[in-house]
C-alpha cells in the first residue's frame, strides 16, 4: 500500500525522527564510535601486549600454587594494593592475571576518581615470573569503554544520559524505517530505497548514506541499542528477571565434599585446584577473593574462550571451604539467561569473529547516522532560509 508522505501522521513521525535525533545525536555518535573501537579490543590487546599476556610454550607440566603466584604479583603491585581477582587459563600459552581493584569516591564526577586503583599483574603460572603489569585506569580500551558506558563520568551521572539517548535512538530508528518506506513500489522508487547513487551530487550521496544504510543496519542497530539500555536501566533488567521458564534439572551439582581430599593449606588454592580437576574441559577460571571474613569465595568457570554467558558460578564459605551455591547457565530461567547473554550479544562475541565484524560495522554505521542526518537537516534549513529571504531592490542614486 503506498505511503502518503504528506499525511498528518507522517508529519508527526518526521518530527519525532528529526528533533529527538538532533538533541541526542552527539551522544549517539560518541557511544557508537567508542563501541566500534571497543569491539576488537581483545584481539588488538593480545597483539600489542603479546609479551605480557602470553608465555613460552616450553614449560613444566604443573602450575605453581596460587599463593606463590599471588605473592610474586603482590610484590610487583606493592603492599597498598590488594589482589581481588585471579584469572587462570587452561591454555598453556596464557599468563595468569592477578587483578587489584578497589573503588574510590562514589560521588566523584569523573570515572578515574571513582576508583582507588585498578591494576593487574600477569605471571607465568609455570615459573612464577612476572611477565608485566597494566594500569587499567590509563589503558586505552578501558578509557574507551568508560566513555561508551557513561561518557567518562561517574556511572550514576553518565549512564542515565547514555541510556536515555540510546532509548531515543531506538525511537529514531523506528521512525526512520517508517519514513524510508517507499511511497510507490515501482522500479525507480525501489532502486532509490535500496541503493546508493554514488555518482550523484554529494548531497544526494549523503542522503542515501543516511537513508539506505539506515535501512540495512536497522535490525543490528536495534539489537545493539536494546542490549545497551539493558545495562543502563535497572527496571528493564527487572522485567527480564521476571520472565519465568522452568529451571533445568539436568545440571550436575558439585559435591559439598569435593575438598575433602585436598591437603591443608591456602583455602582459595584448594578450592581452585579441586574445581579445576572437577571441570577438565573448562577454558578459564575467575576467582574472586573475599573482601572480609564473612564474604564467600566465588569461582566462575567458563567453558568457551570468547564469551561470558556459558559459565558456572560456585560460592564457597571462606572459613570452611564448604560449597554454598552452584549456579549453572543451563539451570537459569529464560529471563536470567537473556541477561547473562546480554554482554556477549552487545559486543558481538556471541557470534565469534563474524559476530564481532557485524557489531563493528553496525556501530560504525550507527555513528554515521547522526552526522548524515544533521547534514540533511542543515541543507534543508539553508534552502528554506534562502527561499524566505526577500529580494533587495537596488535604487540608483540618479533616480
Amino acid at each position: 500500500m503506498p505511503v502518503n508522505k504528506k499525511s498528518p501522521i507522517l508529519r508527526i513521525i518526521a518530527w519525532l525522527h528529526l528533533w529527538p535525533g538532533l538533541i541526542s545525536g552527539l551522544i549517539v555518535f560518541i557511544v557508537s564510535i567508542t563501541g566500534c573501537l571497543f569491539v576488537f579490543q581483545k584481539e588488538i590487546s593480545e597483539l600489542t601486549r603479546k609479551k605480557i599476556l602470553f608465555v613460552s610454550s616450553h614449560h613444566p607440566a604443573n602450575t605453581f600454587p596460587l599463593h606463590i603466584l599471588m605473592d610474586n604479583a603482590q610484590s610487583a603491585l606493592g603492599n597498598d594494593k590488594h589482589i581481588t581477582y585471579i584469572t587462570a587459563y587452561a591454555d598453556p600459552s596464557r599468563a595468569w592475571e592477578m587483578m587489584a581493584y578497589a573503588p574510590g569516591d562514589s560521588k566523584a564526577v569523573f570515572f578515574p576518581n571513582t576508583l582507588r586503583y585498578y591494576e593487574s599483574v600477569f605471571v607465568n603460572p609455570y615459573t612464577g615470573a612476572v611477565t608485566g603489569k597494566i594500569n587499567y585506569k590509563k589503558d586505552f580500551f578501558v578509557i574507551i569503554k568508560y566513555i561508551h558506558w557513561s561518557l567518562f563520568l561517574n556511572t550514576i551521572y553518565g549512564q542515565p544520559i547514555v541510556g536515555w539517548s540510546t532509548l531515543i535512538f531506538m525511537l529514531i530508528l523506528i521512525t526512520g524505517m517508517i519514513l524510508w518506506f517507499p511511497g510507490k513500489w515501482n522500479r525507480h522508487e525501489i532502486k532509490k530505497a535500496f541503493t546508493i547513487a554514488w555518482r550523484s551530487r554529494w548531497k544526494r550521496v549523503n542522503y542515501d548514506l543516511h537513508n539506505v544504510l539506515g535501512f540495512y543496519i536497522f535490525n543490528i542497530a536495534l539489537i545493539l541499542a536494546f542490549t545497551g539500555i539493558l545495562f543502563a536501566f535497572g527496571w528493564l533488567r527487572n522485567m527480564f528477571s521476571d520472565v519465568k521458564h522452568p529451571r533445568s534439572k539436568t545440571a550436575v551439582q558439585v559435591s559439598d565434599q569435593m575438598l575433602t581430599s585436598q591437603p591443608e593449606g591456602f583455602l582459595p588454592d584448594q578450592i581452585f585446584q579441586a574445581v579445576r580437576k572437577h571441570f577438565p574441559n573448562a577454558k578459564r577460571f575467575i576467582l574472586q577473593l573475599p573482601a572480609d571474613s564473612t564474604a564467600p569465595i566465588y569461582l566462575s568457570v567458563y567453558f568457551q574462550n570468547e564469551v561470558y554467558y556459558d559459565a558456572r558460578t560456585l560460592a564457597f564459605d571462606s572459613q570452611t571451604g564448604r560449597l554454598i551455591s552452584d549456579e549453572a547457565f543451563s539451570s537459569k530461567t529464560f529471563g536470567e539467561k537473556m541477561l547473562q547473554m546480554n554482554y556477549d550479544i552487545h559486543v558481538g562475541s556471541i557470534g565469534g569473529i563474524t559476530g564481532k565484524i557485524i557489531a563493528f560495522i553496525g556501530s560504525l554505521i550507527c555513528a554515521s547516522l547522526p552526522k548524515t542526518g544533521f547534514i540533511i537537516w542543515w541543507g534543508k534549513r539553508k534552502k528554506k532560509t534562502n527561499k524566505n529571504r526577500k529580494p533587495v531592490i537596488l535604487v540608483s542614486e540618479s533616480c
